[in-house]
């Protein structure tokens, strides 16, 4: 197996998915983003992400009504190594811009999200993301052998 080369400080940006891997023990990807929540626990980097995530990482606990993953991704997205970077208009303004890349909308607020917060790695299983200038990219599946 192998693994993310973590940065020593700063962001690390958790795409939706990421959070859904963790959670829900998805293999192998789970293994693969144990080091970087125990590096956030040691307050090494903070995690951060679009709200966006929030509502991305919720519709299929409350579609299959699976309360316990539900309350899960509330845990996390609220514990204090996460933190939860609001939409605001400016970031919806390089969002646009982020489309004009070619990515979906939900990628480009999520992109977009990553440079305010100054991300010094974005973790994705999306190789798409690799179009946007400024963003340090892993690409999960790409670490697997």
């Amino acid at each position: 197996m192998g693994s993310l080369i973590l940065p020593t400080s700063g962001a690390v940006y958790l795409d939706a998915n990421c959070f859904i891997y963790s959670i829900e023990k998805v293999g192998p990807y789970f293994s693969l983003l144990q080091p970087a929540w125990q590096a956030a626990k040691r307050g090494q980097f903070l995690i951060v992400t679009s709200e966006l995530t929030w509502m991305e990482v919720l519709v299929r606990p409350l579609k299959d009504g699976n309360s316990q993953v539900e309350n899960s991704f509330r845990s996390v997205l609220t514990a204090g190594d996460v933190q939860m970077i609001p939409a605001t208009l400016s970031l919806w303004e390089d969002a646009a811009k982020m489309r004009v890349l070619g990515l979906k909308t939900p990628d480009a607020l999520h992109a977009a999200t990553a440079r305010a917060a100054q991300a010094a790695l974005f973790v994705t299983n999306d190789a798409t993301f690799r179009h946007v200038p400024g963003l340090n990219v892993a690409v999960l599946h790409e670490q697997v052998p």
